[in-house]
């Protein structure tokens, strides 16, 4: 096997294991919810889903999911309002 190619491989490992190497500027996704599928996608620090409760909030579980999927790939992150920030708070001790 040649060895510039296992180099290549050896260098994928590694950067697969640093995904803050990664900055996503455009995506588009199918998520599957629990009451169907809905388009999410995210284009220049903006995110977008189909939802309902999107429409209304600007934000959703979809969203929020896919932000915690990417993590360090995303490099803005969303704001959640003072009602969410608090349910989120409430996840976050167990209530």
């Amino acid at each position: 096997m040649q060895s510039s190619l296992i180099g290549k491989v050896q260098k994928a490992k590694q950067y697969a294991q640093e995904p803050e190497r990664v900055r996503i500027e455009q995506l588009a996704v199918r998520f599957q919810g629990e009451n169907g599928d809905h388009k999410v996608s995210y284009d220049g620090a903006k995110w977008s889903c189909e939802c309902h409760f999107f429409a209304g909030w600007g934000i959703c579980c979809h969203t929020m999911a896919m932000e915690r999927i990417l993590g360090a790939m995303v490099p803005t992150k969303q704001v959640y309002p003072e009602s969410l920030q608090q349910a989120e708070a409430a996840v976050a001790v167990g209530a």
